[in-house]
């Protein structure tokens, strides 16, 4: 039997991807992997993502017309208040995620750099 051997800086050169659920803790899940991007959990991420953004887009629409309506109740509003702060809670997850496994070239990491301390361009 053969074995190739990986190439341990390839492999650990990957970034975690924050999944879009937590686990029983309420702790962040990652997944590491050696794919792009296309393997089953990572689609299966995608999806839940797209799903969520979807909820968080018609959630809004739901708040813009319940705050419109004056005759809503304050448990109404405590109730959208607490759906919104989910949805915002995962949509924020979901920006974190996405903004990690973007790829920064060696001239932009300087800027990111600068924006991360408060520098020139903030």
């Amino acid at each position: 039997m053969i074995y190739e051997s990986r190439d341990v800086a390839a492999t650990t050169a990957a970034r975690p991807r924050l999944l879009p659920w937590s686990n029983l803790d309420g702790n962040p899940c990652y997944l590491v992997t050696d794919d792009a991007g296309t393997g089953r959990l990572s689609r299966l991420a995608d999806e839940i993502e797209a799903v969520q953004l979807g909820m968080a887009d018609d959630l809004l629409g739901h708040a813009v017309d319940l705050l419109g309506d004056t005759r809503a109740a304050a448990p109404q509003l405590r109730y959208l208040a607490a759906c919104l702060a989910e949805a915002l809670h995962d949509v924020h997850r979901i920006a974190r995620s996405r903004g990690a496994r973007l790829h920064v070239s060696d001239g932009d990491e300087e800027d990111a750099d600068a924006v991360q301390e408060g520098g020139p361009g903030t």
